[in-house]
C-alpha cells in the first residue's frame, strides 16, 4: 500500500500554511486613483461655468453680480450684499429712459421698497473708479436747469441752480443719490449727470451677506487699476 501524503485542509489548524504554500494578506488599498480627483475637479469647475454662462445669459452682463461696500442704500441694500445685475434694456419696465426707470416717472414701478430703478454706474463715465450703485431720481437734458425739479432738501444747501453742482446740466443723463444720502449725487463730488451710456445695467435682487466673502478675498484695487465686482 503506497502511503497517502494527501493534507485534509479541513483539518489543518486555523492560519497554518501547506507546505510550500506562501500566505499572501488580503491588505485593503484606502488609496483613491489620482482619475477620481481630477474627475471631481473637472465636474465642480464645470459647474462653476455653467452657472456664470446662465447668470451671463439671463443679465447680459459679466460679471452679473457685485459685492456692496457702503451703506448708501440701506435699508434696502447693505453693506456685504451680494446684487445681481442685468442689462437695463433687456427687460426695462414702463416709462423707461435709455432702459432705466426714474424715481419721477416710476407710477408704481418699485424696485428695493422704493419707485424708480436702482443703477450700477461709473461716476463721471471713469471706469478706474468703484462703481455706484444709486437709484436713478429723474433724468434732465442737455443744458437744463433742474434746481426747479429738485428735491430741495437734497441740493447740498443750495438755493438756485447757479449755487448748484451740475446745474444748468452739462449735458443730458440721470440724477442719482443713494436712499440713505441727504443729497444728490450730482450735488456733491459722487458723480456728474450719470450719461447713458455710463450706466453699467440695473439691480435686480440682492442676496445678503454673501458680498462679505468677495469684500475679503478681493482687497479694495489700487487707483491706477480698474475694480472688479464691486460698488459703493
Amino acid at each position: 500500500m503506497v502511503p497517502d501524503d494527501s493534507v485534509d485542509e479541513t483539518s489543518r489548524p486555523p492560519g497554518e500554511s501547506g507546505a510550500g504554500e506562501t500566505e499572501t494578506a488580503d491588505a485593503s488599498d484606502d488609496s483613491v486613483p489620482v482619475g477620481v480627483y481630477v474627475r471631481d475637479i473637472g465636474s465642480s469647475v464645470g459647474a462653476v461655468l455653467l452657472v456664470g454662462a446662465l447668470l451671463f445669459a439671463v443679465s447680459g452682463i459679466w460679471p452679473p453680480l457685485v459685492a456692496i461696500e457702503s451703506g448708501s442704500m440701506e435699508p434696502h441694500i447693505d453693506t456685504g450684499d451680494m446684487v445681481f445685475l442685468m442689462d437695463e434694456e433687456r427687460f426695462a419696465g414702463p416709462n423707461a429712459t435709455h432702459g432705466v426707470v426714474t424715481a419721477r416717472s416710476a407710477e408704481g414701478y418699485v424696485r428695493f421698497e422704493r419707485p424708480g430703478d436702482v443703477i450700477i454706474f461709473a461716476p463721471d463715465g471713469s471706469e478706474r473708479r468703484t462703481a455706484v450703485i444709486h437709484r436713478a431720481m429723474f433724468y434732465v437734458e442737455d443744458g437744463e436747469n433742474w434746481y426747479d425739479r429738485a428735491d430741495p432738501d437734497a441740493v447740498g444747501g443750495a438755493d438756485d441752480c447757479a449755487e448748484l453742482r451740475n446745474c444748468p446740466a452739462p449735458h443730458a443723463g440721470f440724477i442719482t443719490k443713494g436712499d440713505n444720502n441727504d443729497a444728490y449725487d450730482q450735488a456733491t463730488t459722487t458723480s456728474g449727470v450719470v450719461r447713458a451710456e455710463w450706466v453699467v445695467g440695473t439691480a435686480e435682487l440682492r442676496i445678503p451677506g454673501l458680498g462679505w466673502i468677495r469684500l475679503q478675498t478681493q482687497p479694495t484695487p489700487p487707483a491706477q487699476s480698474p475694480p472688479q465686482n464691486r460698488a459703493t
